[in-house]
């Protein structure tokens, strides 16, 4: 299993009014580290007709990042995918760009990302 990671820095307008970052700035970082990991093992015309979509989220808090602080962001596919679905550390679906329909993941796909075909 091949895990891509990358760092973030909390910039000024991330921080709420608690002090720290914002929970929606978290989402947007792992939607940037999902769009970066896709981007680096995928090839163009693949990405070209390809997009992937969150299902679901779920994001556990392990501390408090305040300004300038940096944080990494990894990622990684535990297992094979599941009709048009499958793990990425967050819950993906891929989506054919022209029509806006699910795809199944194909095995050339999950190879990219160091997963066995189911």
């Amino acid at each position: 299993m091949r895990r891509f990671s990358r760092p973030f820095v909390a910039a000024p307008a991330d921080i709420d009014e608690l002090g720290h970052v914002n929970n929606a700035i978290w989402v947007r970082w792992a939607q940037d580290l999902a769009v970066a990991h896709w981007e680096a093992v995928a090839p163009a015309a693949m990405r070209d007709a390809c997009i992937w979509v969150v299902t679901r989220h779920e994001i556990d808090y392990r501390g408090n990042v305040a300004e300038g602080e940096e944080v990494t962001g990894e990622t990684w596919v535990p297992d094979a995918p599941r009709g048009a679905r499958f793990d990425r550390h967050f819950r993906w679906a891929l989506v054919d760009r022209a029509s806006g329909r699910l795809l199944r993941v194909r095995p050339e796909m999950t190879a990219l990302f160091g997963v066995p075909s189911p």
